[in-house]
């Protein structure tokens, strides 16, 4: 994990408001842009930043794009952040 992809992806706050309305659950893609005044194509480019820092995973479904939260690398990054050892032998 490259922690500085994913503190990048976390540095704006449409990518942090996506990545809180998905702590409810998974979401397609056209429910999350339902919560943004914005482009397509804008949001397209948000996803696709939290894709890359491994934030969330897509799934696809037909032709929806079915987006989860990743909880696991936020937890990873900040305990690298932190200087946390694992304590697995």
């Amino acid at each position: 994990m490259r922690i500085n992809t994913v503190f990048e992806a976390l540095s704006h706050p449409v990518r942090r408001q996506i990545l809180t309305l998905l702590k409810t659950g998974p979401m397609s893609a056209g429910e999350l842009a339902g919560h943004f005044d914005l482009t397509k194509p804008t949001l397209s480019v948000h996803f696709n930043k939290l894709r890359d820092a491994e934030l969330v995973a897509v799934e696809r479904r037909g032709t929806s794009l079915i987006y989860h939260l990743n909880m696991s690398i936020l937890e990873e990054a900040l305990s690298g952040l932190l200087g946390k050892k694992d304590q697995t032998p």
